[in-house]
Protein backbone atom coordinates (compact mmCIF):
# COMPACT_ATOMS: atom_id res chain seq x y z
CA UNK A 1 0.00 0.00 0.00
CA UNK A 2 1.38 3.23 -0.69
CA UNK A 3 2.09 5.76 1.72
CA UNK A 4 -0.88 8.10 0.76
CA UNK A 5 -3.55 5.33 0.32
CA UNK A 6 -2.18 4.66 4.58
CA UNK A 7 -2.48 7.72 5.25
CA UNK A 8 -5.80 8.56 3.73
CA UNK A 9 -6.95 5.24 5.27
CA UNK A 10 -5.98 6.45 8.87
CA UNK A 11 -7.86 9.52 8.36
CA UNK A 12 -10.73 7.98 6.94
CA UNK A 13 -10.99 5.18 9.72
CA UNK A 14 -10.83 7.74 12.40
CA UNK A 15 -13.09 10.42 13.25
CA UNK A 16 -10.42 12.07 16.20
CA UNK A 17 -7.11 11.64 14.56
CA UNK A 18 -3.89 13.47 15.92
CA UNK A 19 -0.74 13.28 13.62
CA UNK A 20 2.14 14.04 16.68
CA UNK A 21 5.49 13.82 18.10
CA UNK A 22 5.64 11.26 20.67
CA UNK A 23 2.11 9.64 22.10
CA UNK A 24 -0.33 11.21 24.46
CA UNK A 25 1.11 10.03 27.35
CA UNK A 26 4.74 11.34 26.64
CA UNK A 27 4.33 14.16 24.03
CA UNK A 28 7.66 14.90 22.26
CA UNK A 29 8.11 18.86 21.99
CA UNK A 30 5.45 21.36 23.71
CA UNK A 31 3.36 21.76 20.33
CA UNK A 32 2.32 18.43 20.65
CA UNK A 33 1.78 18.46 24.68
CA UNK A 34 -0.83 21.44 24.49
CA UNK A 35 -2.73 20.14 21.62
CA UNK A 36 -3.00 16.93 23.78
CA UNK A 37 -4.44 18.34 26.52
CA UNK A 38 -6.80 20.55 24.82
CA UNK A 39 -8.15 17.32 22.94
CA UNK A 40 -7.96 15.34 26.12
CA UNK A 41 -10.14 18.11 28.20
CA UNK A 42 -13.02 17.62 25.27
CA UNK A 43 -13.44 13.69 26.64
CA UNK A 44 -13.74 12.06 23.77
CA UNK A 45 -11.39 8.92 22.35
CA UNK A 46 -9.10 9.88 19.64
CA UNK A 47 -6.43 7.96 17.32
CA UNK A 48 -3.10 9.00 17.19
CA UNK A 49 0.38 8.62 14.98
CA UNK A 50 3.29 9.25 16.49
CA UNK A 51 5.37 11.10 13.13
CA UNK A 52 8.85 10.34 14.59
CA UNK A 53 8.11 6.71 14.81
CA UNK A 54 6.76 7.08 11.52
CA UNK A 55 8.98 8.58 9.18
CA UNK A 56 7.10 8.21 6.15
CA UNK A 57 4.14 9.69 7.79
CA UNK A 58 5.77 12.48 8.93
CA UNK A 59 7.63 13.34 5.43
CA UNK A 60 4.14 12.80 3.09
CA UNK A 61 1.34 13.85 5.59
CA UNK A 62 2.56 17.44 5.07
CA UNK A 63 1.92 17.01 1.41
CA UNK A 64 -1.41 15.12 1.89
CA UNK A 65 -3.01 17.92 3.73
CA UNK A 66 -0.95 20.88 2.68
CA UNK A 67 0.08 21.22 5.76
CA UNK A 68 3.61 21.92 7.15
CA UNK A 69 3.76 21.23 10.62
CA UNK A 70 3.08 18.65 13.22
CA UNK A 71 1.06 18.35 15.48
CA UNK A 72 -1.85 17.84 13.10
CA UNK A 73 -5.92 17.33 13.81
CA UNK A 74 -8.05 15.82 11.44
CA UNK A 75 -12.18 15.53 12.42
CA UNK A 76 -14.17 13.63 10.28
CA UNK A 77 -11.86 13.24 7.87
CA UNK A 78 -10.99 17.23 7.80
CA UNK A 79 -7.75 18.84 8.82
CA UNK A 80 -8.37 21.06 11.68
CA UNK A 81 -5.25 22.75 12.29
CA UNK A 82 -1.74 22.99 14.12
CA UNK A 83 -1.52 23.52 18.00
CA UNK A 84 -2.21 26.77 17.94
CA UNK A 85 -5.41 26.47 16.05
CA UNK A 86 -6.11 23.49 18.38
CA UNK A 87 -5.57 25.80 21.19
CA UNK A 88 -7.59 28.97 20.03
CA UNK A 89 -10.33 26.71 19.26
CA UNK A 90 -10.33 24.76 22.91
CA UNK A 91 -10.11 28.56 24.34
CA UNK A 92 -13.38 29.74 22.83
CA UNK A 93 -15.29 26.38 23.22
CA UNK A 94 -15.71 25.69 19.28
CA UNK A 95 -13.06 22.23 19.98
CA UNK A 96 -15.34 20.84 22.24
CA UNK A 97 -18.26 21.68 20.51
CA UNK A 98 -16.77 19.83 17.00
CA UNK A 99 -15.40 16.76 18.81
CA UNK A 100 -18.62 16.16 20.67
CA UNK A 101 -20.68 16.41 17.48
CA UNK A 102 -18.76 13.64 16.32
CA UNK A 103 -19.52 10.05 17.42
CA UNK A 104 -17.08 7.83 18.86
CA UNK A 105 -17.50 4.93 20.62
Amino acid sequence: MDIMDTIKEQIEGNPIILYMKGNPNQPQCGFSARAVQAIMGCGKRFAFVDVLSNPDIRANLPKYGNWPTFPQLWINGELVGGSDIILEMHESGELKEMIEAVSVE
